[in-house]
């Protein structure tokens, strides 16, 4: 029998304590020290001209620590997700040590753009709001901001029209250069009891991912459009201030949204999918390296003839080139004419890719390549 007296002595909270204080102190020497080198980097870009932000870096980047991760001897290791968000907070730190990133997006602050941003590139980049989503093509550009973050496609709503048509403007002046899933969850907010609103404020596609529960606790309240989310949240705040208190309007947008304009969460996660996923597009001028995992995406205008569309997606079919996305807008001149976009993957240095476009163009009046990227498989 072992003697209770001999037993090691379990370590107390204020030892466990200390130790984390070490490591702590180990971690922000190792954090320095690679700060150093990213400056070195730096110099370098700068005497090269390379952008600042290089998806393909980041992909090989966050494949790594987490293949570490998965690989750490230790017993107890932290989530895929938080090694990814710790990660990506330190590249957001090198960006500011580099030179300074700025990002587009549209705002005002706390918009489901904005969140997306902090999620992808972290919270030391210069946020740049813009009014529109064609405000954010229009900076990229211009070379007024570094990169731009537009929504693409939403898993309930479908397709976003003022992105798909800035790409019709734009094609050829900006390049698609990364792609972010992000994790969409709506909150009603507001500064009068839910009893009394009357008036909901919001952008259109927000208002179609929250049309069942909004049918369900508000079907006599009137629906107001607004160009973001966070501007919904700005005009409740406005109204109070010129009423001198709370009216009888509630706006819809994200958590930071009401946080920053000021305004009370009254309901949480109210939009009617649990799963409710927003796909952004990374935009910048200079086109993204070739990861081997990747994606392109096209637009293109069918040839009016028999067949031409499915001439079209056949040749993707018979390269072996999987198309993950398709979507059309009117193309705007005549009627019943369309616009094409699809994603494929790949990249477009890539021989079957090469190959499958060439063909493609033979039953298209135009084809154009929106960028190559590389493919997002997480969730943030």
């Amino acid at each position: 029998m072992h003697d209770p007296a001999n037993l090691p002595t379990p370590p107390t909270l204020a030892d466990l304590r200390t130790k984390i204080d070490s490591v702590d102190q180990r971690l922000i020497a190792l954090l320095n020290e690679r700060a150093a080198l990213v400056s070195d980097v730096g110099r370098v870009k700068r005497d090269t001209g390379a952008p600042i932000y290089a998806p393909h870096r980041e992909s090989q980047v966050l494949a790594k620590v987490l293949a570490m991760n998965e690989a750490s001897p230790t017993g107890t290791k932290l989530p895929a997700r938080a090694i990814e968000g710790i990660y990506r907070e330190i590249m957001s730190g090198s960006f500011a040590l580099e030179r300074g990133l700025s990002v587009g997006y549209l705002g005002p602050q706390g918009s489901h753009s904005h969140v997306a941003g902090v999620r992808h590139f972290g919270s030391s980049v210069a946020f740049v709001e813009q009014e529109t989503i064609e405000g954010v093509f229009t900076s990229v550009s211009r070379g007024h901001v570094d990169c731009g973050l537009v929504p693409i496609e939403n898993s309930i709503h479908g397709g976003v029209a003022e992105t798909l048509e800035s790409f019709t403007s734009f094609a050829g002046k900006v390049q698609i250069y990364a792609e972010a899933q992000v994790e969409i969850h709506h909150v009603l907010a507001g500064l009068c009891p839910p009893a009394e609103i009357k008036r909901i404020y919001s952008k259109p596609e927000v208002f179609s991912q929250c049309r069942m529960w909004l049918a369900d606790k508000f079907p006599h309240a009137k629906l107001i459009p607004t160009p973001s989310s966070s501007r919904a949240m700005q005009v409740v705040r406005e109204e109070s201030e010129t009423a001198g208190g709370p009216t009888d309007a509630a706006a819809i947008g994200s958590a930071l949204g009401a946080s920053l304009h000021g305004l009370t969460t009254l309901f949480e996660n109210i939009e009617d999918h649990a799963h409710n996923l927003t796909r952004f597009f990374v935009l910048a001028r200079q086109p993204a390296e070739r990861t081997g995992d990747d994606k392109t995406s096209l637009m293109f205008k069918a040839a009016d003839k028999p067949g031409a569309l499915a001439s079209v997606l056949g040749d993707f079919e018979r390269s072996g080139i999987n198309l993950t996305h398709i979507d059309k807008r009117p193309a705007g001149r005549v009627n019943w004419t369309y616009t094409f976009f699809i994603d494929a993957q790949g990249h477009q240095t890539d021989a079957t890719m090469q190959l499958a476009i060439e063909r493609a163009k033979q039953h298209c009046q135009e084809l154009v390549i929106l960028g190559s990227y590389p493919r997002s498989t997480r969730v943030l």
